[in-house]
């Protein structure tokens, strides 16, 4: 019925084993499946839910807005409002543009830099990933990363031809290219924390470099903040790192777990897109009520109720967790931890900053560890490259439970030796 029997390709476990569960309910930091197990939950449907799941506010905001209509094809003020709060909220912009997918918030920003520019040219970092918009699937992460392709069939070679692809954390390469393709690229975009293929936390000169030479040559810098807008903060990375874009996309955290993306900037830039502009840019379910409310609801109440900084604190917590459980095993791993982004670095000395730099034997580690969590009531990622969340309906007893099952799943491993000399520290 459904190809690998889902929706989007990391779910169908094949990258750890085994058959997907299948959710019948979600509460709170907790989902049930369809035989009645419950686990608790860090993929968080891979970011989005801050709040935890079914947050009564945003239930009930959400129940109002569908009792008035569930689409309407025009502005609504939850729309307008949601655009004032994004816009209000990080540094750079003046306007916001909403769409229905991150894909399509990345895929409209990269249009409307080469519309603004003139240029064709666009740069993209190995490991980052931009949706599934055909000139940006090049060495990307998320499910391209857990089934080790570089590229997507049915992508022709022309689509992909005006696209450079980049190392992370490399300032020479950056200064190499823009030296020699300078004046003939659009836009660089990057995720300025890379989430999709392993927690890759970028060293702000390394942005900064970014940053200057786009500036230096005419060329636009592109945040995609899709994860990590509203989850670092209301500035997300941007304010993180005290580095400006010109285009930013968001996605998750500001549609409240309902379908939504958004790319903004400041009104010189935006004003390219039709109507007042040249730039084509259109959707039928874009501004969607209930999608705008939800996510609406979900900022006020991250703002009202200081959420950001107590989902800090339970970082804090899990790293000093974590970390413990991992420094009393026996197998070499490295917490990576931003906010309330998590993600561990198996065979690692240190956290990778680069795509290359993970070791890619450590899938087959996680797939014993990711099957020995889920035995134990702990859901994590089906894929050893993609990172959990914390959310607000986590508590200090569920990071204990967590560390619990890990220091058990890690004993077990050691123990019974199948991990070999590469995985196992000498004693």
């Amino acid at each position: 019925m459904m190809p690998s029997g889902v929706s989007s390709p990391v779910r169908a476990f094949h990258s750890v084993g085994g058959t997907p569960y299948v959710v019948a309910a979600a509460t709170g930091a907790e989902v049930r499946d369809e035989d009645g197990r419950r686990y608790i939950d860090f993929v968080g449907s891979w970011g989005p839910l801050i709040l935890g799941h079914a947050h009564p506010r945003v239930i009930e905001a959400v129940e109002g807005a569908l009792r008035l209509g569930t689409t309407y094809g025009a502005p609504c003020r939850a729309e307008i409002e949601l655009a004032e709060e994004v816009a209000g909220s990080y540094p750079g912009i003046e306007q916001v543009r909403f769409v229905s997918s991150g894909t399509e918030a990345t895929m409209s920003a990269i249009r409307l830099a080469r519309g603004a520019t003139g240029r064709d040219l666009v740069v993209k970092f190995s490991g980052c990933y931009h949706g599934h918009v055909d000139h940006l699937l090049v060495a990307s992460g998320s499910g391209l990363a857990t089934f080790g392709v570089a590229s997507s069939a049915g992508v022709p070679a022309e689509f992909t031809r005006l696209t450079r692809v980049l190392p992370l954390d490399d300032e020479g390469a950056v200064r190499s290219l823009f030296a020699t393709d300078g004046t003939r690229i659009a836009a660089a975009i990057i995720e300025p924390v890379p989430a999709n293929n392993g927690l890759l936390i970028q060293r702000r000169e390394f942005l900064k470099t970014l940053r200057d030479l786009c500036a230096q040559y005419g060329a636009l810098l592109i945040f995609d903040e899709v994860i990590t807008g509203f989850r670092l903060g209301p500035g997300g990375a941007a304010a993180r790192y005290d580095i400006t874009p010109d285009l930013v996309t968001f996605g998750k955290v500001i549609g409240g777990g309902l379908p939504v993306g958004a790319f903004a900037g400041p009104r010189t830039l935006m004003r390219a897109l039709v109507p007042e502009g040249g730039v084509y840019q259109a959707g039928t379910l874009s501004g969607n009520p209930i999608a705008m409310t939800a996510g609406l609801t979900t900022l006020r109440l991250l703002k009202e109720e200081g959420l950001w900084g107590r989902l800090d604190e339970l970082g804090v917590y899990l790293e000093e967790v974590l970390e413990d459980v991992i420094r009393t095993s026996r197998l070499r791993a490295r917490l990576v931890r931003l906010s309330s982004i998590f993600w561990i670095a198996w065979h690692a000395q240190e956290p990778p900053r680069s795509a290359e730099a993970i070791d890619r034997r450590s899938a087959g580690l996680y797939a014993r560890v990711f099957h020995a969590l889920l035995w134990r009531g702990i859901a994590l990622a089906p894929s050893a490259y993609e990172v959990g969340f914390l959310c607000a309906a986590h508590t200090r007893a569920h990071i204990d439970h967590l560390g619990t099952a890990l220091g058990e799943a890690l004993a077990g491993i050691a123990r019974d030796g199948s991990t070999g000399d590469t995985h196992v520290l000498q004693a």
